[in-house]
């Protein structure tokens, strides 16, 4: 097999095992909820804790894909995250909860940079769009943790021994994947921020960014809650995976969409889909019709994400690692303010309402990018 499969192979991988341990810890968040007896306020106070300790990680992250190859910063923080999740499950105090959380997030960051950074240095030895099919994977392996999650919860398995199991797979994995990841790909250029009036197209991107993490940071965290406490169904996972699965199956067909249809339009259909899918949940929330929503949100949010990374990595005035890191600051703040306002919204009037937060997110991709391009096209 050539070396550029089996790299794409390996990286692949890496974007399964993040997706699995993400979706694992996230499903997992009522259950946590309910162990330290937690009210929304407390819980959005909680999460708090994950894109504050994320900032460490950017710093961390812009910082090592200058020094050194992606391989080896991705395969060391990906071993810490796993020992991370696993002693989240046992933690038994808040304090411990807290510590645990913040270098979960710690390594999430650093390997996520890491991660979109080898995606765009690996997209050069091909021909075909492939930076898609890899966000897909990191849905896929979401997919499966949710599903796997699911299992978990009707067979009464205790959070020890489930998240236990997710990170001893992910510690093997990527130890396995490390022998065939990409080599050689650290910039020479373009390592440092630019401090000074900010490059407007990396501007709008973040601003993008930011957005999409309040969408997705929101799912993530609350769409279980939702469907505990305001579809009142047991098997709270059902709207997440859901949401997962229409994710990761966009995300397949990602590339070949853009082969067909602008990223200007993109951005358009994905922000309206979120918006519709979100008040239909709000309108309607019973079991079908909040799925029906749920699917939608997933199907629009796919393809931000893949899109934005792309864009960024094609800046005149960063390497991809940097121009990735630069952005993805953005995402940590659209993270820090997204998931925990939607928990004080919550506490204050009610979750059903403030997942309105969510859909006025989706609908601000629209004029967002519009003026990205418009700028974009003014610089060529």
């Amino acid at each position: 097999m050539e070396t550029k499969n089996l790299q794409r192979i390996a990286l692949s991988s890496y974007f399964f095992l993040s997706g699995l341990c993400f979706s694992s810890w996230a499903s997992r968040i009522p259950t946590l909820k309910d162990f330290f007896h937690l009210n929304d306020a407390q819980l959005g106070s909680l999460l708090l804790i994950m894109p504050f300790s994320a900032l460490i990680g950017i710093v961390a992250s812009g910082w090592l894909v200058s020094k050194f190859d992606t391989r080896k910063p991705l395969a060391a923080s990906f071993v810490l995250f796993a020992l991370a999740l696993i002693g989240i499950s046992f933690a038994k105090t808040t304090l411990i909860l807290v510590v645990l959380l913040g270098l979960f997030s710690v390594f999430l960051r650093i390997l996520n940079i890491a991660m979109n950074a080898q995606s765009i240095s690996l997209q050069k030895e091909f021909n075909k769009k492939i930076i898609g099919s890899f966000h897909g994977i990191w849905s896929i392996g979401g997919v499966v943790g949710v599903l796997f999650s699911t299992v978990m919860l009707k067979l009464g398995v205790s959070i020890e021994v489930h998240l236990t199991s997710i990170g001893v797979i992910t510690v093997l994995g990527s130890i396995i994947a490390y022998k065939y990841s990409l080599k050689n790909d650290k910039s020479t250029v373009g390592n440092k921020l630019v401090l000074g009036k900010p490059d407007p197209l990396i501007f709008y991107l973040g601003l993008l960014i930011f957005f999409a993490a309040i969408c997705e940071g929101g799912m993530y965290d609350w769409s279980g809650i939702y469907f505990k406490e305001v579809v009142k169904e047991d098997i709270f996972t059902y709207g997440y995976l859901l949401f997962m699965t229409c994710m990761a199956t966009s995300r397949i067909f990602l590339d070949k969409l853009l082969d067909r249809m602008s990223m200007a339009v993109m951005y358009i259909i994905s922000g309206m889909l979120i918006s519709i899918g979100i008040l239909i949940a709000i309108i309607f929330p019973h079991f079908w019709t909040a799925l029906i929503g749920f699917c939608l949100v997933g199907i629009g949010a796919s393809a931000v994400f893949p899109m934005t990374y792309i864009l960024a990595g094609k800046s005149k005035n960063y390497s991809p690692g940097m121009a990735i890191s630069i952005v993805g600051t953005y995402a940590i703040i659209g993270v820090f303010i997204g998931p925990p306002l939607i928990g004080y919204l919550s506490h204050a009037f009610g979750l059903q309402y403030a997942f309105f937060i969510l859909m006025f997110c989706g609908l601000m991709f629209i004029p967002i990018s519009q003026l990205f391009f418009k700028s974009e096209k003014n610089q060529v």
